[in-house]
């Protein structure tokens, strides 16, 4: 899998404090996106073991504590990413207790593939639905335009 982007302080993507991952690889590319650069599945570069381990220090430093991990890009559910993504939900699951994690998606939950639904199983929040530059609104949280839905899962 490859990233663009890893902010270990973030207070934009998602509720308090949290650790940001944007992805590479994007099937939908939304007329209007604000993130067209993560769209090739190969730009960016590698997310690496020693990324991992630094994204699972941040999350556990009590230093700046972190509310959870937020999954963005690109897609984390394009079918290239969905591997990966569900190793590192996994591994946050277990080594960063009472962290929570939220997950954009231009699929919609109904369409989502087994592979797919095996790592929103593991979510706390998933927000879902392609951008749709006609519904946009700069009022609503956590998402860009109003067909999108941010479901709570636990």
């Amino acid at each position: 899998m490859n990233i663009h982007q890893y902010y270990p302080v973030d207070i934009v993507n998602g509720p308090g404090t949290r650790c940001t991952l944007f992805v590479a690889g994007c099937e939908h590319q939304c007329v209007g996106c604000y993130n067209k650069s993560t769209w090739r599945l190969y730009s960016g570069y590698p997310f690496t073991v020693q990324m991992e381990e630094q994204l699972i220090a941040d999350l556990n430093d009590t230093r700046i504590p972190r509310q959870g991990l937020s999954l963005s890009g690109g897609d984390p559910l394009h079918p290239a990413n969905v591997a990966d993504i569900y190793r590192l939900v996994q591994r946050v699951r277990r080594d960063c207790a009472g962290k929570d994690i939220w997950l954009w998606t231009g699929y919609c939950l109904a369409e989502l593939s087994a592979e797919q639904r095996r790592v929103v199983e593991l979510l706390d929040v998933l927000v879902d639905g392609k951008f749709i530059e006609a519904l946009r609104d700069p009022a609503l949280r956590w998402r860009g335009s109003s067909n999108q839905v941010i479901h709570y899962l636990r």
